[in-house]
């Protein structure tokens, strides 16, 4: 059987996969390895994760979850899930800032892609980290932490640079959420008012018809939030799906991490593998302007989409996060599975973001190559001068 990515629509080619037990197994791997590279949830739509020679997951290694309450701070091996880690954490009276809409996914992956969830003051999910282990080329075991001159190049990374083994996470105390789903979000509705509205926005849109997600700290949220109307009942981002793989709507209030996701982590996720992702981010400034861009072409990108999600980012300094340097507005879209029809549609969203610097999520579909800074490169070769965590993805965009 072919091991694929998560919606199966990738076929990883790598010879072989090994599950090591130990760091000293996965150290001896590494060192042996011609070609290698780590795989974790393989949430992913794209080839980033694949190798050309041999591939390594880490879901067999010691289960690490160590948390230092004192310090506001837990060190998690790479291959835990956020759905594994939150709860742990939330025992402790602790938290994560955010989350990402799937709870499923690997803290690893998703640190190493700059995935994120949204509001306006909640960086992306990799803007946590504040140190991570890694083993590189040679087999040796490589500490980065907050403040070294490497550090910022490292976090957001494509696995190109080693294996990450261990990261360590800032904390925040835990907190309570309200979720409320509003219908009817006018197309005039002040972008910047709506998306400050809560801990953490959403907007999911066809590019015609709008609803809001808000999750809420504190009292409830009045019937008449501007100017829309509350959900009757549960949602679920893709009109006419069932909500019952979602997390708990209608104000009701619970831990931060059985809101912030939009989905449950013992369902399945989204559209449940029958889909195809895109997103690219935009400095926030532009939103107004890309929004009214997209729904100039709604009748083009319609009939392959399932949904298209909208959302804030604050702003970090690692230097291939999507967010870097600027506050950013994201812009989700949840594809129907038929890679030919999508991809002249991903082409026409590209164009019309194009005006606004556009930076593609690393593990979604996109077709214009992003721009990487030299001292990435740089970085790269001083990590892996022999490439053996490079494969095709890596160097399409090392080699522009």
């Amino acid at each position: 059987m072919t091991l694929t990515n998560w919606a199966g629509n990738t076929p990883f080619t790598a010879s072989r996969i090994h599950r090591p037990t130990s760091l000293d197994e996965l150290r001896r791997l590494v060192a042996a390895a011609r070609r290698i590279r780590a795989l974790g949830s393989g949430h992913s739509f794209n080839d980033i994760a694949d190798s050309p020679g041999e591939l390594v997951r880490l879901d067999r290694m010691p289960p690490l979850i160590e948390v230092d309450s004192a310090a506001a701070r837990v060190r998690v091996g790479a291959a835990t899930t956020y759905a594994r880690l939150a709860p742990e954490l939330h025992a402790r009276g602790l938290a994560l800032a955010n989350l990402a809409s799937l709870p499923h996914i690997s803290v690893a992956g998703s640190v190493a892609t700059g995935t994120h969830g949204s509001g306006v003051g909640n960086p992306s999910l990799s803007a946590a980290v504040r140190g991570l282990e890694l083993v590189t080329a040679d087999g040796s075991l490589v500490t980065l932490e907050r403040g070294h001159e490497d550090f910022p190049g490292a976090v957001v990374a494509l696995g190109a640079l080693g294996v990450v083994t261990a990261l360590t996470l800032d904390l925040v105390p835990a907190f309570e959420l309200r979720q409320y789903v509003r219908e009817g979000v006018p197309d005039d509705a002040p972008f910047d008012e709506i998306m400050a509205d809560g801990h953490s926005v959403s907007l999911f849109t066809d590019y015609r018809d709008t609803r809001a997600w808000i999750k809420h700290r504190a009292e409830p949220v009045s019937d008449g939030w501007r100017g829309t109307r509350p959900a009757v009942g549960p949602r679920h981002p893709v009109p006419g799906m069932p909500a019952g793989s979602c997390t708990e709507q209608l104000g009701v209030p619970g831990p931060w991490h059985e809101r912030l996701p939009h989905f449950r982590p013992d369902a399945p996720p989204s559209s449940a593998g029958n889909e195809l992702q895109s997103e690219w981010m935009t400095d926030r400034a532009h939103a107004a302007a890309a929004l009214r861009g997209l729904r100039a072409v709604g009748d083009r990108i319609r009939p392959v989409l399932q949904i298209s999600e909208v959302r804030t980012i604050a702003a970090d300094d690692l230097w291939l996060s999507p967010s870097y340097g600027r506050d950013s507005v994201a812009f989700h879209f949840t594809w129907v599975k038929d890679p030919a029809a999508v991809r002249p549609v991903i082409e026409l969203v590209e164009d019309v973001l194009a005006p606004f610097d556009p930076r593609p999520h690393w593990g979604k579909l996109f077709v214009r190559r992003p721009a990487v800074p030299d001292r990435f490169r740089e970085l790269v070769r001083r990590y892996d001068p022999e490439g053996a965590f490079g494969n095709a993805f890596t160097r399409a965009l090392l080699d522009t």
